[in-house]
């Protein structure tokens, strides 16, 4: 049974004031502490809504596992917490997933003031398919680690969105051609709703041959939206006690289960069945010879 304060998880506009929805300043006047990834970027938008008295501490990827106790018992206690992200929703490659995951935990209430959220805004205008979607965040930084990642990603038949930053725009782009095929169609939404605000979709090819040709492109923040495969992955039939007998000359049973279940999807109890009856079948086989 749920009890004590409530954690509003608050959405904030990604560029444009004019979005902040009237349940955004009633939430964030009303709270006893709003828990903001950078303060100071708090304290500008609380200004801007003409809100005055409200504490607020900062909650970062720094810092939010310290944080989070104290906002617990702040909850229990019957406070209200609002948390609020420097920009867009709260957790989308942000922090608050272990405040949230706590508060349930913890059986609190959990609410939300849903609002802007960039990944899901760069979906709607790129014009690639939008029903079903993988969100993967910042690709990693390092180039081998990126190439990596995104070869992974390159069976994926769903849309992807990405996140990226200004200085590794051009290269993240030039991977996704090296990487996906230059003829992979990709979004590429820029500054969305602020001044400069900006998309195009072209091949990944044609993308790094935009970007290129004028630098103003390569500034601000960035949402990439990448078209899935049109090229599932091959799916080949397996021979269930032919791959048990392979591995069993490499380790020991429990092993071979459980490695068996993570290759194809086997149940675990299932290949271990099947394994005992082939070191029957192999022990019979053995006496038969003598």
């Amino acid at each position: 049974m749920q009890g004590g304060g409530v954690l509003h998880i608050v959405a904030t506009p990604i560029g444009n004031l004019g979005d902040l929805a009237p349940r955004v300043r009633d939430t964030l006047a009303g709270v006893d502490l709003i828990a903001a990834e950078d303060t100071r970027r708090c304290a500008q938008l609380l200004g801007h809504l003409g809100i005055a008295g409200v504490p607020a501490v900062s909650l970062h990827e720094h810092n939010e596992s310290e944080r989070v106790p104290e906002i617990i018992e702040r909850l229990r206690t019957g406070g209200e917490v609002a948390l609020v992200s420097d920009a867009g929703t709260p957790l989308v490659s942000d922090p608050g997933f272990l405040l949230v995951r706590a508060a349930r935990e913890a059986g609190l209430t959990v609410r939300v003031v849903p609002g802007p959220c960039a990944a899901v805004a760069a979906l709607a205008v790129s014009g690639l398919p939008p029903d079903r979607f993988v969100f993967e965040g910042f690709l990693p930084s390092r180039a081998t680690a990126r190439r990596r990642r995104l070869g992974e990603l390159a069976v994926e038949t769903r849309t992807l969105v990405l996140y990226e930053s200004s200085h590794r725009i051009a290269d993240t782009v030039a991977d996704i051609a090296a990487t996906l095929g230059g003829d992979r169609s990709v979004c590429l939404a820029r500054e969305l709703t602020k001044l400069h605000e900006e998309s195009v979709t072209l091949t990944a090819a044609g993308l790094g041959e935009w970007l290129a040709a004028d630098d103003n492109r390569h500034r601000g923040e960035f949402v990439l939206v990448v078209g899935g495969t049109e090229t599932p992955p091959a799916r080949y039939e397996v021979d269930l006690d032919r791959l048990l007998s392979v591995l069993l000359e490499h380790m020991p049973a429990k092993a071979v289960a459980r490695t068996a279940a993570e290759l194809i999807g086997v149940a675990r109890n299932e290949a271990y069945e099947r394994i005992l009856k082939i070191k029957e079948g192999n022990h019979r086989g053995a006496e038969g010879t003598e």
